[in-house]
């Protein structure tokens, strides 16, 4: 036998030994992690089965498992549920854009019931129910210790019928009761209104199977009807609770030509999930502004974080929600199904905005619509073109020349006691407020999000090319005599 040979022998019997001791340490792991299991689980069967043979009345079997199934994932987080057969078919309803119910979003904070936010124009936003208000009842029942699914089993119902919700509120002296009538929920998911001169708002009410194909279409239609191209877009995702990953990433590509939209990692941590923007985004040519604040939550955190980060919106409000984590549903063999949260989610930059949020690049704070309304300060002004005989302004004349200048009403000549008899008579009536008056009026934030769009383009021109969207076109903080604060 040749030294070579015995050389080859003697590694080969020290690789079989060690491969026999990684087996057999391998199978006792194994066999070890089994019995714990299997002692654990044992535990539970003989539970089970002295209430199945010893308790005082009759029990349901599967209502004992399903509620010891409930229990155990109430020991994860808020967003892992377990959805019995009838629940499960009202969650794959929800998703489709019509259902039966409240039309509200709720989760768990600090161990209470909470509205994220009510869906717009469904019976909750019509009863008058907030973003933020805390259930501590419903019909009369508290919520201490509910499970999310469980609240919203005992406030799903028949069409029609009507459920009381006992709701606590910041400035309520005590609960306040709010009588909520059932009924199909309709989600219109995208809502458009024109500002005039290429700009145009939308606001994002959540992210449902129909939201990606709905904003494509509002945008398209916006650009068609702005032959001279369109200056601005505000995309608006307060109050919107979230919804489908897919829609977000697709409503991102609408306005990302390259780069990451959203990252997720799970249990292993070295298994990263990227999804990159599609060449084909086709709406990239324009300013973008996106409205957040601390109702925006998942799929809203997702668009905003992706359009932030890759420079494409200039972010603003307040920071959102905060819910970074992915759930995947998995639908069990008997009609239910298991939401189990499965990673969490990374913005570009490599950020996760779990329990966090998105912090927007310009902070603007809500202002109360009816106070806003009343701090606006009114005039009936009266400029140099109002007054009679006033010497025509080059437009005025260009028109002048189109119409009979004799019948002109700005060459009348007004005579009698009136005090005020320079001023030309105003007998005009005032006409209703068209959708865009009434929304950049009524909403302080919006009006915020419009001006910056218009000073965007104004120094766009002044610097001679297209201003990056996050660069600081905001106004440096003044104090109170007007001058630059100091930072330090």
């Amino acid at each position: 036998m040749t030294s070579k040979f015995k050389k080859f022998i003697c590694s080969f019997l020290f690789i079989l030994a060690l491969t026999v001791v990684l087996l057999l340490f391998s199978a006792n792991s194994i066999s070890a992690f089994a019995a714990e299991r299997y002692q654990e689980l044992q535990i539970f069967t003989k539970v089970l089965n002295f209430v199945q043979q010893y308790y005082v009345e009759e029990v349901d079997t599967k209502k004992l498992v399903y509620g010891a199934i409930k229990g155990m994932l109430q020991e994860l987080d808020p967003h892992t549920n377990f959805l019995p057969p009838d629940l499960y078919k009202e969650f794959e309803s929800e998703t489709s854009g019509e259902f039966g119910g409240l039309g509200i979003e709720i989760t768990v904070q600090n161990d209470v019931l909470t509205v994220i936010a009510p869906i717009e124009d469904t019976p909750a936003w019509e009863a008058g129910i907030q973003a933020g208000d805390k259930i501590v009842e419903v019909n009369g029942e508290s919520t201490k210790g509910l499970s999310l699914a469980e609240a919203a089993q005992k406030m799903r119902g028949k069409r029609g019928s009507k459920v009381r919700l006992g709701i606590f509120r910041d400035g309520f002296d005590k609960p306040k009761e709010f009588v909520v009538q059932r009924g199909v929920v309709k989600i219109r998911s995208v809502k458009f209104t024109d500002l005039n001169d290429g700009f145009g708002y939308i606001r994002l009410t959540s992210f449902i199977e129909n939201s990606g194909a709905e904003m494509e279409k509002a945008v398209k239609e916006h650009v068609k009807n702005n032959k001279l191209g369109v200056k601005g877009l505000i995309i608006d995702l307060r109050r919107n609770p979230g919804g489908l990953l897919d829609q977000a990433i697709r409503i991102s590509n609408l306005f990302l030509d390259k780069g990451i939209i959203v990252s997720t990692i799970g249990r292993n941590q070295r298994e990263k999930e990227v999804v990159m923007a599609k060449k084909e985004g086709g709406f990239v040519n324009f300013p973008l502004i996106v409205l957040i604040n601390e109702y925006s939550a998942s799929a809203s955190e997702i668009l905003a974080g992706a359009l932030q980060d890759n420079k494409r919106a200039l972010i603003m409000g307040q920071t959102s929600f905060g819910k970074g984590s992915v759930q995947s549903v998995v639908k069990l063999g008997d009609g239910s199904a298991l939401k189990l949260t499965v990673a969490r989610y990374y913005t570009p930059s490599g950020r996760s905005i779990q329990a966090e949020g998105i912090k927007p690049d310009v902070f603007i704070d809500d202002v109360d619509a009816e106070n806003y309304k009343k701090a606006i300060i009114k005039r009936d002004v009266r400029r140099e073109s109002d007054m009679q005989n006033h010497l025509l302004g080059t437009k005025e004349q260009e028109q002048a020349k189109e119409n009979d200048a004799n019948k002109s009403s700005s060459t009348d000549k007004k005579t009698g006691e009136d005090v005020n008899y320079w001023w030309k008579s105003d007998t005009s009536k005032k006409k209703p407020a068209s959708p865009r008056e009434k929304l950049l009026s009524e909403d302080f934030q919006v009006m915020q999000a419009y001006n910056y769009l218009r000073a965007w383009r104004t120094i766009e021109n002044y610097g001679g090319g297209v201003a990056p969207p996050t660069a600081s076109i905001a106004p440096e903080p003044l104090n109170a005599k007007g001058q630059k604060k100091e930072t330090k």
